[in-house]
């Protein structure tokens, strides 16, 4: 039995995207960074986002999820593209 829709999986993964896209325009000026923040601080808070949307992209209906990955793909382009976004931002901007 699932307990959330796909629509509403997604919905939850929203502010994941929110956070990566503000990140990747807005940089250490994003609301979603502290002051003082250090590129590794940053790319974390990044990492951890573009996690959780590839977790709840891998839902496939078993132990209590709706089936995000079964979902048309149209569903998930903006999800998608943010994991791109964020994987990509932490390779433009490297710690070391």
């Amino acid at each position: 039995m699932t307990h959330q829709t796909v629509a509403e999986c997604l919905a939850i993964a929203t502010n994941s995207v929110n956070v990566i896209n503000d990140i990747n325009t807005n940089g250490t000026e994003s609301k979603y960074v502290g002051v003082g923040a250090t590129q590794a601080e940053i790319n974390d808070r990044v990492e951890r986002n573009v996690g959780h949307i590839s977790t709840i992209l891998l839902y496939d209906g078993t132990n209590h999820t709706p089936d995000v990955a079964g979902a048309p793909s149209s569903e998930k382009t903006t999800y998608v593209a943010a994991v791109t976004t964020g994987n990509n931002y932490i390779a433009a901007n490297p710690t070391e």
